[in-house]
């Protein structure tokens, strides 16, 4: 699709996602990278959250439209792909103290984060979840601040009504009462499995 290839990824990014490959875990899309990296680069975005590092591909979109300023919080469970993650860190010549992994669960350390703190965070896993880490997200955001949910179209069938499996109904579910929330102005977009974007108010 045009809108995927539109911003070419290099070759850091491509060893990255090749390895996110060889370690079965998700990545977002090209497309859905440089919707994030044109969002953090509108917002100015300083301090970031990201939820499932996996081998880095998302954290590398987020840092290129970062401020160099700006420190990316990264959190996984699985602390091999972390370890992935920063060799793509490193390649890309990005400085230690620009980010700030994190090995655990998202329900955990997300709760100690500080409130309204943060530029943008980015919800790209543990879909089972999505709901708590949606609110979550809302209480670490600055007004102006934005929340990104990756895989809102869950391949495409949170548009059909039919499909009810559990994934799918969570997914439909934190996209309705986003839609439907006061506090934030939302949108969807159609790039990769669909990047559901909520601006704090």
């Amino acid at each position: 699709m045009y809108c995927e290839d539109f911003v070419p990824e290099d070759e850091v990014l491509l060893r990255a996602r090749g390895r996110a490959a060889e370690l079965g875990c998700a990545s977002i899309s090209a497309g859905t990278g440089a919707a994030l990296s044109a969002v953090a680069a509108a917002l100015r975005a300083r301090a970031v959250v990201e939820v499932g590092t996996g081998t880095g591909v998302g954290s590398l979109w987020l840092l290129r439209g970062m401020p160099t300023d700006g420190v990316l919080t990264t959190i996984d469970i699985e602390v091999e792909h972390q370890r992935a993650a920063k060799t793509a860190f490193a390649e890309a010549g990005i400085r230690s103290t620009r980010t700030r992994t994190i090995p655990g669960r998202a329900s955990e350390v997300l709760p100690r984060l500080t409130d309204g703190a943060y530029d943008l965070v980015l919800v790209a896993a543990d879909k089972p979840r999505y709901a708590d880490h949606a609110e979550q997200a809302l209480r670490l955001l600055r007004p102006g601040g934005v929340l990104a949910i990756d895989g809102a179209l869950a391949r495409g069938r949170v548009a059909d009504p039919a499909v009810r499996d559990e994934t799918t109904t969570i997914v439909r579910h934190v996209g309705r009462q986003l839609r439907d929330d006061e506090r934030v102005v939302p949108a969807m977009l159609p790039v990769g499995d669909g990047l559901l974007l909520a601006v704090r108010r």
